[in-house]
Order: C-alpha cells, then sequence, then structure tokens
C-alpha cells in the first residue's frame, strides 16, 4: 500500500534543502518519536533497518530504501533496530503548492505548459544505491559550511537528489500513462506551429490514440487537441505582449491557418479579441 502512495509539488517554487546528516543507531536504538515536523523527512537507509510509521502507515528500511515523511503527521519508531543501522536523512520544505495521492490517481496538481510536476514515491527501493549514497555524502559535507558558496552546492546537490527521484519514478513501467502524457505533450509543444493530427501523435509514440488521449487526460485534464490549441494560445499571447506584429502574423506564427478562426478563437479563450487583449496590457 506504501508503494502506492506518491507526494507531488508544482514548481516552480522548487523545493528547498533545510538541513542533513548521516547516523548510526547501534541495535537497540530507535527513531525518535514526533508530531507535526514542520519539514519533510527524507530517509534513506544505508545499512541495517530502520523501523517507523506515520500515523497508521508503517515501513521497515532495509538497505537502499527511501521514505518521505510527511510535514504534518506523527511520525514514530514502531520497534528498536535489531542491528547497526546507518542511515541518511535530509530536511526540506516547499512554499509552492504540494499533496500526497495514491499512485494510480492523478491528483489535483499538474504541471501546465510553463511548470512542472515534481512527482517523488513516497517510499522506494532505489536502483541507483552508489550514486544516491555519493549524492548524500556531498550534501551533508556542503550543509556543514556556513560559506556563501557552500548554499548554492547544497541546493544544486539537493536538486540533484529530487531529480533522481523524480525521474527514477517516472521510468517505472506501472506509472506509464504520465510518461506517455508528458511525451506527448512534450511533442506537441515542440511543433505547435505544424499541423498535427491524432494519428501523426500515435505514429510518433508508436501507441494507440486513444491511450494516449486517456493519458492525457488523467494528467492534464484535456485531449492533445484541446492541450495544443491551449498551448497555441498562451504563445500567442505571449507574442500580443511582446511584438507589435499584426494579428495575421501572429495566428500563423502560433499554427492557425486562418486569422479569423484565430480571432474567434482567442476571443472564446480569453474573454476578449487579440488586439483589445493587447491593448488592455500594453498600455
Amino acid at each position: 500500500m506504501s508503494e502506492e502512495l506518491l507526494l507531488t509539488f508544482r514548481s516552480p517554487p522548487l523545493p528547498f534543502f533545510i538541513e542533513s546528516n548521516r547516523l548510526t543507531y547501534r541495535a537497540g536504538e530507535e527513531h525518535p518519536n514526533r508530531s507535526n515536523l514542520g519539514v519533510f523527512d527524507l530517509l534513506f537507509v544505508n545499512e541495517g533497518s530502520l523501523h517507523i510509521a506515520e500515523d497508521n502507515r508503517k515501513w521497515s528500511l532495509r538497505p537502499g530504501d527511501m521514505l518521505i515523511l510527511r510535514p504534518d503527521r506523527w511520525h514514530y519508531s514502531t520497534q528498536p533496530c535489531e542491528e547497526t543501522t546507518v542511515f541518511d536523512w535530509v530536511h526540506f520544505q516547499t512554499v509552492g503548492a504540494w499533496e500526497e495521492t495514491e499512485g494510480n490517481q492523478p491528483g489535483t496538481l499538474r504541471g501546465d505548459y510553463y511548470t512542472y510536476a515534481i512527482r517523488l514515491p513516497k517510499q522506494m527501493k532505489l536502483s541507483y544505491p552508489d550514486e544516491a549514497k555519493l549524492i548524500f555524502s556531498q550534501l551533508h559535507e556542503a550543509a556543514q559550511s556556513s560559506t556563501h558558496g557552500a548554499f548554492w552546492e547544497r541546493q544544486q546537490r539537493f536538486l540533484h537528489l529530487l531529480q533522481m527521484l523524480d525521474e527514477g519514478w517516472r521510468s517505472d513501467s506501472a506509472r506509464a500513462s504520465v510518461s506517455v502524457a508528458e511525451r506527448a505533450a512534450a511533442y506537441l509543444k515542440l511543433n505547435y506551429r505544424s499541423d498535427i493530427t491524432n494519428s501523426m501523435l500515435s505514429d510518433v509514440l508508436q501507441l494507440h490514440i486513444n491511450y494516449i488521449t486517456r493519458s492525457m487526460t488523467e494528467v492534464f485534464a484535456c485531449t492533445p487537441q484541446q492541450y495544443l490549441l491551449y498551448y497555441r494560445l498562451d504563445q500567442a499571447k505571449l507574442l500580443l505582449l511582446k511584438t507589435d506584429w499584426p494579428i495575421a502574423r501572429i495566428a500563423e506564427e502560433t499554427g492557425f491557418k486562418q486569422t479569423p478562426h484565430f480571432s474567434r478563437l482567442f476571443a472564446s479563450h480569453t474573454g476578449m479579441p487579440p488586439l483589445k487583449f493587447r491593448k488592455r496590457f500594453t498600455m
């Protein structure tokens, strides 16, 4: 059950590093009990075993296991360590929106054209434990320094760690719908000036369009053609504000064949025609 939980952070703003360290528990010692810590607590076991719970969920972490505890829940030990246990911990926080969901549910936080949804597994066994150990060691070393440069180094190390966890989750075939939706979105954004049919998208991704549509609807709450339209209109907004190009050129640059058709869609989407939009936000 715990493997199905996902923590999603909408970025920007990015989650940020607070502090970290590596601890060793001898046999008989256990993790402290804490409630509403106020920060996320990421744990990674190097050796031994760590028995911990969050409210009514329980985990027994072994070497290579990672777990993220929430800032607003009760964390407690379920039993002492049976052997010498070495683990890394990292406290981090975010000022942006976040949520925890079951892995088979899309949740409410999604990336759009300019933002990104960082999705981290609540608990997983890392397939790259040696690389993770190195990153944790470098992170701890930077955390001990008070120099100005150390601030940037520890934030960069921490973001590298988040990237590893995010990409590791996305490479899991059980999460295929998210991967499919994001691949489709990337293709649509890259080629939005061209005519893109559903059959073309299906050929590029080598997947049935029904599966692509279902995946994009789950992740972005729209079909591929709707996503393409919204992206084109957003690009048109930017051009209206950044250039003095005529409406016909903006329509052409953003993939619309006919200027009247573009103007009608733009007005329907924004509540005002293109010229009025430009005048309202540039004067």
